[in-house]
């Protein structure tokens, strides 16, 4: 059998001094993630065991905010806290680039809910060295650590991005940041109810998990918004007005990624998308993704792009891995004119897209429903200014979409790189080409 040692990347084998060098330059996530390769790679980013006997904030914070070397650290600390079974045990990484990752995963405490507030010092005065952290990445902040969060978020005075990541029993969390805090990310928070930040020059905010009250105030600089709302919705009432007021901080957004489910149950509860006080006029790329596409769906989906009048580029994912998210029964009697009716009312009250340059359509089955929306967008594109349209089925082969006029049928060649479907528009079918894998740039929404 072939010595493991011989098998080993080459890199494990560089000196001790060259490996911290590369080290250095990477992320500190990636970074941290290489101590898997080999146990002399592991051994360069072993744990700096820190222990304290009782629970001493100001000495954590010491530790936590002094500035690392260029090589990134890990520390794990342990800290007795009086009244409690068990002591508290979490890891720290800090990197050269102003990076701090918390991860608070290995305690055992019971779980309970709780809500955490964090605030910036607005006060030019500074208790620690190192406040100058530019990431702050959180993950399993628990009713036991949140204070100590607190006090760390408050030290970093120009903090550029906060990641709060799988806080199991975070039910409200409100944020209030100084104008240095431009990028805001929440994961996998399943008990959360609402989220109530202020951050006066964000400009990117992504959420995903179940939908909670969002309330974003005074971000005027948003540019990038994320709504993966893969997780459903929790146990309390739909609220539209809620959900419109979302979108209304989002309005001046040029990126948009948003779960189908949440514009399907809108339209449902007699939102009209088209007749609201104010549009995505900004909005250059949209990224709507679904477990599938159906009539529902479609028609919320050609509602909502009534709104879009600055689109470009369209992207469509159905990913069949997706949770479907049923849609209740509103007891409502006003919808868009045109929502559940037949595909002709659809076509006349949909609005044009006169900038839309391309559209990319992943998990395409040529099932009616994702035919008629296909039909649907080449019929409000500007034929010149349509550049591409792209279908990728679920084995990710891509087909290039063109019309093909019925006259033309009979002297159109295909073959194994070429079908011919029929579209719901009777004048003509939809020519799918053979893509090259390798020519094609596909962008994946998740």
């Amino acid at each position: 059998m072939e010595d493991i040692e011989s098998i080993e990347p080459k890199i494990t084998k560089l000196p001790s001094e060259i490996l911290l060098k590369i080290i250095s330059q990477i992320p500190l996530k990636e970074a941290v993630r290489t101590s898997i390769l080999s146990t002399s790679w592991k051994s360069l980013l072993a744990p700096i065991q820190v222990q304290f006997d009782d629970f001493d904030g100001e000495k954590i914070m010491g530790f936590l905010l002094k500035p690392c070397e260029s090589t990134p650290e890990i520390l794990k600390f342990s800290l007795h806290v009086d009244g409690r079974e068990n002591d508290l045990v979490f890891h720290a990484a800090k990197g050269g680039e102003k990076e701090l990752y918390l991860d608070f995963s290995l305690n055992k405490q019971k779980k309970s809910n709780f809500d955490l507030v964090l605030e910036s010092n607005y006060s030019n005065h500074r208790n620690f060295n190192f406040s100058s952290i530019k990431t702050l990445h959180l993950i399993s902040v628990n009713r036991l650590t949140k204070d100590l969060v607190s006090t760390l978020f408050f030290n970093c005075q120009v903090l550029g991005t906060l990641k709060l990541e799988k806080c199991v029993g975070l039910k409200n969390v409100s944020v209030k940041a100084s104008t240095s805090l431009t990028g805001f990310e929440m994961v996998d928070c399943p008990n959360l109810e609402s989220i109530t930040l202020s951050a006066p020059n964000l400009k990117s905010f992504a959420y995903i998990g179940v939908l909670p009250l969002i309330q974003i105030k005074g971000s005027l600089s948003l540019v990038d918004a994320v709504l993966d709302l893969r997780d459903g919705f929790g146990n309390k009432e739909f609220d539209c007005e809620d959900v419109m007021n979302l979108l209304e901080a989002f309005k001046e957004i040029e990126s948009l990624r948003i779960s189908g489910w949440l514009l399907e149950w809108m339209c449902a509860a007699g939102v009209m998308f088209g007749r609201l006080p104010f549009k995505f006029s900004k909005l250059k790329e949209l990224c709507w993704f679904d477990s599938l596409m159906n009539q529902t769906k479609r028609d919320s989906l050609a509602c909502f792009l009534n709104m879009t009048p600055s689109l470009e580029k369209l992207f469509i994912k159905i990913d069949k891995d997706l949770t479907p998210i049923n849609c209740p029964y509103f007891h409502q009697h006003y919808h868009e004119p045109h929502l559940w009716m037949d595909y002709e009312t659809v076509r006349s009250n949909a609005s044009q897209l006169d900038h839309l340059k391309m559209v990319e359509f992943k998990g395409f089955t040529s099932q009616e429903d994702e035919l008629v929306l296909l039909d649907l967008l080449l019929n409000c594109a500007t034929p010149c200014t349509l550049k591409s349209m792209v279908v990728i089925s679920r084995e990710e082969q891509p087909w290039q979409v063109s019309k093909i006029p019925r006259s033309q049928l009979k002297h159109t060649s295909y073959g194994k790189r070429r079908i011919v479907v029929s579209a719901p528009n009777k004048d003509y079918f939809f020519g799918l080409t053979q893509e090259n894998n390798s020519a094609i740039h596909l962008r994946v929404c998740y």
